[in-house]
C-alpha cells in the first residue's frame, strides 16, 4: 500500500493521506495470507559488548546476514547472502549459494567494495563466516572495522533481519524455490526491484537507490508542491500545515534516544 500511495505522490496526484489509503485497504487485504517465514538460525556465541554504530550518509556503515530459503528438497536449503548500506537501506552486495563459506562471502564484499568504495563499519551476526578470518583480514586491508551483535540479541542486528523479511513477506514470494537457478533468478529481480522501484518506510518512501545517490531530493521538492496544493485545497483535514518527510539525517545501531543525549549534554 506505501508504494501505491508513494508512486502516486511522485506523480503528483494527492487524493487522501496515507493513514486513509491503509484503511481503504484493510477492508480488502488479508493479512493473514502472508507466507511463513523460514526460522532464524539458532542463538549463537558473540561478544558481550552492546554495538553502537550511527552513519550520516551512505557507504560509512554496512550491515550484513546469511538467511535461508527452501529448496524443493526436504532438509535442503539456499544460503541467501546479504549486504545493506544502513543509511540508505541499498543492497551493495548479495548471492544466493547451496552452502554458507567464508570465501563466498569475501568474494562479495570484495565485489562490493570495488563498485561502492569501502565502508568505515561492517555490522554483522556472530556466525562462523561473519568471524571468520579470512573475512577478516580482508575487510581489514580495505581499512574497515568489524562489529557484532551481542549473543542472543535479535536487534542488534536489525537493518539485516529487516530487509530478509521484506524479502520473505512480499507478495509473489515463491516460499520454495525449484532450483538455485531459480532462486537466483527471483533474487536478481527482487533486488532491482527493492532498490529502484520499493518506496521504503523507514526512508520515507523514497527507494534506497534514490537516497544513495541523493536524487531523492528533487522528488522531495516535487512532493512537497503537490502536498501543500493539497492542502490549500482542503484545510480542514488537517490541524496544521503538513511538512513532507525525508530521510532521518542519522542512523544507526542502538544509538541512545534524543532524551539521553540531551543529559549527556
Amino acid at each position: 500500500m506505501d508504494h501505491s500511495f508513494a508512486t502516486a505522490w511522485d506523480n503528483g496526484v494527492m487524493i487522501a493521506s496515507r493513514r486513509t489509503w491503509w484503511r481503504v485497504a484493510a477492508e480488502y487485504e488479508d493479512q493473514n495470507a502472508r507466507p511463513t517465514v523460514p526460522t532464524k538460525r539458532g542463538g549463537k556465541r558473540g561478544t558481550a559488548q552492546k554495538p553502537v554504530l550511527e552513519a550520516t550518509g551512505p557507504c560509512q556503515v554496512w550491515s550484513w546476514d546469511i538467511s535461508d530459503v527452501y529448496s524443493k528438497w526436504q532438509g535442503r536449503v539456499y544460503k541467501v547472502y546479504s549486504i545493506m548500506d544502513i543509511y540508505s537501506r541499498e543492497i551493495v552486495g548479495w548471492r544466493i549459494e547451496e552452502r554458507e563459506a567464508d570465501y563466498l562471502a569475501v568474494e562479495m564484499f570484495e565485489a562490493a567494495i570495488a563498485r561502492y568504495g569501502a565502508p568505515r563499519v561492517v555490522h554483522a551476526d556472530s556466525g562462523p563466516s561473519m568471524r571468520s578470518h579470512l573475512l577478516r583480514d580482508s575487510l581489514n586491508s580495505h581499512g574497515v572495522e568489524l562489529t557484532f551483535s551481542r549473543p542472543y540479541v535479535s536487534n542488534d542486528n536489525p537493518f539485516s533481519e529487516s530487509g530478509f523479511r521484506t524479502m520473505k513477506y512480499r507478495p509473489g514470494y515463491p516460499r520454495i524455490f525449484e532450483s538455485l537457478e531459480a532462486a537466483r533468478d527471483y533474487l536478481t529481480d527482487y533486488v532491482r526491484w527493492y532498490s529502484n522501484d520499493h518506496k521504503h518506510s523507514g526512508i520515507a518512501l523514497f527507494s534506497p537507490a534514490q537516497v544513495h545517490d541523493g536524487s531523492w531530493k528533487e522528488l522531495w521538492d516535487k512532493r512537497e508542491k503537490t502536498y501543500q496544493e493539497y492542502y490549500e485545497q482542503n484545510p480542514g483535514r488537517f490541524r496544521q500545515r503538513p511538512t513532507t518527510p525525508a530521510p532521518a539525517q542519522h542512523v544507526g545501531i542502538n544509538l541512545p534516544k534524543p532524551e539521553e543525549h540531551q543529559k549527556v549534554a
